[in-house]
């Protein structure tokens, strides 16, 4: 009997390991946001990647898109490290943050910071509000880029801020709203990227369905930064 309970899944996950082959997102151009300098050292570790720049106060957690190689995340969680966020970019099983929703309690039993904030992209965003949804007492704050949350945050005692693109043609509109004015508390914060699209939080690419971006994943990814920095700092 028991083998008969694992074949099943066994044959489920080598589907899904096929689907993130044949239709997952590679990272392009990342190799420099990994490497080592004098400001920023980045190690490869059990749980995925830790930028560790100058900072030693504040940390946060990245949940990366679905069937997306979570390297193509590096170059915006640098600007992070070099800015004093530590940044840890999770590795999630075959891509899919919803098969690891509680992985960010590894990293916190591991690492210590006085501070830590979460952020996903896409359905890693939705899984990241799931995770504080149940664990408000150890997140300093909750950042959505191109994601909403389905999951009650209305009595979150942090900031939650969504960041989205004009162009995005992936994330659901409808539901993003009612993430935003149901589900979030009072004081939440919605940026909206003047002709950013979905797919250049990250770097990996055009993403099917998504729209045509009017800037480019650099200046996407600064403003991004730019964002989640003013809202740790100014809680300093």
């Amino acid at each position: 009997m028991k083998l008969r309970l694992q074949k099943p899944l066994a044959l489920l996950l080598a589907a899904v390991s096929c689907l993130t082959a044949l239709f997952g997102y590679r990272a392009q151009n990342v190799d420099a946001a990994l490497q080592s300098d004098e400001t920023v050292t980045v190690y490869e570790i059990k749980t995925g990647w830790l930028l560790d720049g100058p900072g030693e106060r504040d940390a946060l957690l990245f949940y990366p898109g679905a069937l997306v190689e979570p390297t193509a995340y590096a170059p915006l969680l640098r600007r992070l490290a070099e800015a004093g966020v530590d940044c840890f970019l999770v590795r999630m099983p075959l891509d899919l943050a919803v098969l690891a929703v509680n992985k960010a309690n590894r990293v916190m039993q591991e690492y210590s910071y006085e501070n830590r904030y979460l952020a996903g992209h896409s359905l890693g965003g939705a899984m990241a509000a799931q995770y504080a949804a149940k664990h408000a007492d150890q997140l300093s704050g909750l950042f959505l880029l191109g994601a909403y949350t389905v999951k009650d945050l209305t009595y979150l005692p942090f900031p939650v801020v969504y960041i989205y693109g004009t162009e995005d043609g992936v994330v659901n509109r409808a539901k993003l709203e009612k993430g935003i004015q149901q589900l979030s508390p009072p004081d939440t914060r919605v940026v909206e990227l003047e002709g950013g699209n979905h797919a250049q939080f990250g770097s990996y690419g055009p993403q099917r369905g998504d729209g045509e971006a009017r800037v480019s994943a650099d200046e996407q990814q600064r403003l991004t930064a730019k964002e989640i920095l003013q809202v740790i700092q100014n809680a300093a």
